[in-house]
């Protein structure tokens, strides 16, 4: 790849990254819950779902999905009401007054998990749209047909994986600072309730667009 090309991708591919979306919420949202740690594992699942876009957008398969209505709003669809499910969690907290723990009165965080914390992260980033969209539209600008797409696809993919794994583990680095406040029982359920919003009104955002 030519250096202007290669420059003009990774421009594009960080101002993806730094603009606020589905996967700096859940990554503000698990760091809340679970640290720094929860946090980065969120990003490591997100970061490697890019993989999944990359390899479907090589592969043409992107090509087949776009042409097939059905086939596109079901993926829209599965997005969206995973987001809608993540937000439920984050309201049912709310409504149960466990958004945060107590011990000897005191506020801790809540247990860090890291499966669950990569599975959030991943399934978000591949049940999204938007994403597949991009990778689906985009990728293929940076392609050199003389050689192989699968791995150019990937190697572009890696460069967005590395981009935005230090995007979100500084962000969630941010986040941690305020961890104390966070921490705070009314503040948490004000935290939860928010994000639980945001997620939802995606989710129902891209549910309507099928």
């Amino acid at each position: 790849m030519e250096i202007a090309s290669l420059t003009t991708y990774l421009i594009a591919i960080t101002l993806l990254t730094i603009t606020p979306g589905v996967d700096t919420m859940l990554v503000i949202r698990n760091t809340a819950r679970g640290g720094w740690c929860d946090g980065a594992a969120t990003s490591l699942g997100i970061c490697s779902g890019l993989f999944i876009h990359a390899v479907i957008s090589a592969v043409g398969i992107s090509i087949i999905v776009l042409q097939a209505a059905w086939a596109f709003s079901a993926l829209k669809l599965a997005g969206g009401g995973y987001l809608i499910w993540l937000g439920f969690i984050s309201w049912r907290k709310v409504l149960r007054h466990d958004s945060f723990q107590l011990d000897n009165g005191a506020p801790v965080r809540g247990a860090f998990r890291v499966i669950r914390s990569l599975q959030e992260g991943f399934l978000s980033n591949v049940l999204n749209p938007k994403t597949a969209i991009f990778y689906m539209a985009f990728l293929p600008q940076f392609i050199d047909p003389i050689g192989s797409a699968l791995m150019q696809s990937l190697f572009l993919a890696g460069l967005h994986f590395i981009i935005a794994m230090i995007w979100q583990c500084l962000l969630a680095l941010m986040v941690k600072q305020f961890k104390a406040w966070l921490q705070r029982p009314r503040v948490r359920q004000l935290f939860d309730g928010f994000t639980g919003t945001v997620m939802i009104g995606l989710g129902l955002q891209v549910t309507t667009e099928v």
